[in-house]
This record gives structure tokens, sequence and C-alpha cells, in this order.
């Protein structure tokens, strides 16, 4: 209770100086709330599903049949990637997939009994034969077995992804006489308090056998909000709800956009595809999409900023963890990341609609209209480019596909904020931390219990502590 009062004792001090996240939101964006949708045009919309569509194909068609697992990353045309990303599969990867699944159903991409027999493939697997320790899974897989690759560890953020897809289908095929069975015995078997490890409040990055438990601890704004949501809620091993308000929330500016940070534009994004903040503040006063809205529009300007108009300009812009000419690199406003180099990430804009459509629609038509198939494909958009160089990537990452598309689909319908908050876990969760409700919210679904000190900030994103790993060529 000390950390959380000195939390919000700060947040308040904070709020009293300005320092508050205070967006820049015209009138073609607005921040909604419940169960609104933001106005978009028809030609707007078509562009998206068209989009939203092609990034579906990516996780229907890169999917393992026998096991459910969603490679990593593939070719653009449909191909499977070269070198080592080959036959890798992503754990985060296969998350984004079910809750793709569930989408795909809604647009009559896929029938629904195909697509629930695709989700119980997957979450079969996971409850009977993936490896686990103590309910967390590997970061990186083989996509026909399973087996850990690249000595990679058993990830507590990357598990968190996965977890939220599994809870998002169960939600959807809660009529299916398995599909929430399987997924109340994935989430309730994993020990949140064991990936504390020893510590009373912050949760580890992982756990390595013969190694134990990594260094690092989820402690500064990052991509962590929702593993923490998941930890608090759990009905069987939870974590204290001060968990929430013990990490650090650094603040920056840039331009007239004040916001708190830790990491890329990612961080900003990710528990958003799943988590609904819209209109909700915690009790250190946070208004956590508001804050996402601003570090987007911070991104943008930062874009500008380098008179770059082969690259940047006058709508184009987008920089994140992406593939770049020299690699896999973590391309953020933060000066402690890879300086600009003229490369653009689709999926910075993409994952960011559901904040600024005003900015990243036009955004994303921009880079289709300038760039052609040279940048846009079977499964949508490449994961980044660099006209400077000109160098075009052939990859697109199964993460950065999934944001785009997950940020669609909130921005169109709100459908994946309504059907994951609709668990149970999820919503005590906010209550327990503290969130205020939303002014307007929409007529609640009958949940399933079970299933359903300032400093130079280091950043704790799983992103950016492995960019250096082989997942590139």
């Amino acid at each position: 209770m000390i950390l959380r009062a000195t939390a919000i004792f700060l947040a308040a001090l904070l709020v009293l100086s300005g320092a508050v996240p205070v967006a820049t939101v015209g009138p073609t964006a607005p921040v909604l709330t419940g169960d609104q949708v933001a106005p978009v045009s028809p030609a707007d919309r078509a562009f998206l599903e068209d989009l939203e569509h092609r990034s579906f194909v990516y996780f229907w068609e890169q999917a393992d049949h026998g096991t459910g697992l969603v490679l990593d990353r593939a070719r653009v045309d449909g191909g499977r990637a070269k070198g080592p990303s080959r036959d890798i599969a992503s754990t985060a990867a296969t998350g984004f997939g079910l809750t793709a699944i569930c989408i795909g159903v809604e647009h009559g991409w896929v029938t629904r009994q195909e697509a629930a027999d695709r989700v119980r493939v997957t979450l079969r697997f996971f409850a009977d034969k993936a490896n686990q320790e103590h309910g967390w899974f590997y970061h990186w897989m083989d996509v026909s077995t399973g087996d850990r690759k690249w000595d990679s560890e058993t990830s507590s953020v990357d598990t968190s992804f996965l977890l939220a897809g599994v809870l998002t289908a169960a939600q959807y095929f809660s009529d299916d006489s398995e599909i929430p069975k399987l997924a109340a015995e994935i989430y309730n078997r994993v020990d949140f308090q064991w990936m504390l490890d020893g510590d009373p409040l912050l949760l580890s990055h992982g756990w390595v056998r013969g190694k134990g438990f990594l260094k690092y601890r989820w402690d500064t704004y990052s991509e962590l909000s929702l593993l923490y949501v998941l930890a608090i809620g759990s009905p069987t091993h939870p974590i204290p709800a001060d968990s929430w308000y013990a990490w650090q929330r650094p603040f920056y500016q840039y331009g007239n956009y004040k916001f708190i940070s830790g990491g890329p534009l990612f961080t900003h994004q990710y528990s958003h595809a799943w988590i609904d903040f819209r209109n909700r503040r915690d009790r250190g006063f946070l208004d956590f999409f508001l804050n996402s809205v601003n570090a987007t529009r911070a991104n943008q300007q930062y874009c500008f900023s380098f008179g770059l108009p082969s690259t940047f300009g006058p709508v184009i812009w987008g920089i994140t963890a992406s593939d770049g000419p020299k690699g896999y690199r973590i391309y953020g406003e933060i000066k402690t990341f890879e300086p600009v180099d003229g490369t653009v990430a689709p999926a910075a804009p993409g994952g960011s609609l559901m904040f600024t459509p005003d900015i990243s629609i036009p955004a994303l038509q921009a880079i289709r209209e300038h760039f052609g198939d040279r940048v846009f494909g079977r499964y949508g958009f490449v994961d980044g480019y660099n006209p400077t160089l000109q160098w075009f990537d052939t990859d697109v990452v199964g993460i950065d596909a999934g944001i785009t598309l997950l940020s669609a689909e909130n921005l169109l319908t709100g459908n994946v904020w309504r059907w994951f908050m609709a668990n149970e876990p999820a919503s005590h969760a906010m209550e327990l931390i503290g969130f205020s409700e939303p002014p307007h919210t929409p007529p609640a679904k009958e949940a399933k219990k079970a299933a359903p000190r300032k400093k130079k900030p280091r950043s704790t994103s799983s992103r950016a502590l492995k960019s250096a790993e082989p997942r590139t060529e």
C-alpha cells in the first residue's frame, strides 16, 4: 500500500504541474466511449477491410495445422521466410492469430466451423502437448513440433499475448463444448506468483531451464500492461493489485506532446489491442489510451523532424521495432534506441489506427500508393522499407501484421476490446487496480469466470532486449 500511495502522490503532483498526457485530438479523431466506433469514410473502410483481410490470411495460412502455432515471419508473397526463421513459430504471434480467427469469422472470411476447428487444435496443443513451466511457454518454438528454439526462455510477456488470444477465443466461441474449458485450463495453470521470483510485486521477464530466472523485471512502462492485468485478475495464482503501481512511469515530452514511455511505439500499442483503456484512469490518474494517442502523435512529429522528404512526409511517417537494411532494429524517439536511418515501419501507423485514424489511415494509404507492390502484397505491408537506401523488405512479421489487424478491427467495430473485456478476470483486475468506470458502458455480456525517481530509462521491452537475436538474416 505504501508503494501505491507513493505512486498516486507523485502522479498527483504531475497532474498539478501540468505534466499529464494531454492529447491533441481533432474533430476527425474523436476519443470514443463504450461501444462507439470512430466515423470512417466508405473509401477508408474499404481500404482497412482489405488490409485486415490480407493480415488475417497471414495467420490462416502461416499456422501449422497440427499444432496451431503461427510462424514468426513469412514472405509477403506467401512463401516461407529464408534463413534461420523459416520454421520458427512465435508464441506471441499465435496469440494474435487466435484473435485473428475470431475477426475472420465476423467478416465471413472463414466459416465458424473451420475457425472453431483451428482454435481447438491450437488450444489442445497448449493444454496437453506444448512444453511449459508452471504454465508459461517458450518464446520461440519449432512450428511443427513445439520444440524450444534459439535457446529461448519461457517468456512471461509472450505468454501474456498468447493468453489474450486464448481468452478472446474462449469468449467468441463461448457456446462451444470444448474451447472455453481448454482456455480455462491454459489460463488457470499459469503460476503468476512463481514468476515474481521472490519479489513482492514485480514480475520477471522469464525463466530458463538450468539457469533460472532472467535478471530483468517488468519494472518500467512498456508492453507490460496486459501481463499485469492477467496476473492480477488470475482466479488461481493472482499477484497483488499494488503490482500495477510498482513499475516506473518515466515522463517524456516531444513538442507539445507529453506521455509516459519506456520504449518504441509498439509498447504503446500491444496491450491496447485487447484491453479497452478508453476514458478510464487508474488511481495514479493516468489515462493510458490518451497516453498512447500522444505517443503516436509524437512519433509522427519526430519522423517529420528529420528532413527526409523521400522517406517521411507529407503524410507518411512511422518508426518502431522493425526490420531494417541491417537487420531487426529498435527505432524510437527515445535516445537509447537506434537512430533514424530512413526506415519506415508500416506497423507504426497500422498499430495506432485505434488511437489516431486521422494520421494513421492517410499514412498507410500513401505508403501503398507511392510504393505499390514493393511494400504491399498477399499479407498486407512488408515489415519495413527504406526509400532513402532503396531497400525494401520481403518479409511480413506476425506480431506486426497482428497489431495492425487488431487495431483496425477495434477502430471499425471495437470487437476485440469487447470480446476480451467480457472475460471476468480482465474486468475484475481493472476493478482491483482501481480504474474508473468508462462514462458509457455497453450492455454486459455474461462472462466466463475461469476462462474466461526519474532516471535515464532502459527499456524493459522484450523486443528491445532481443534485437540481436538470430531472427533475421
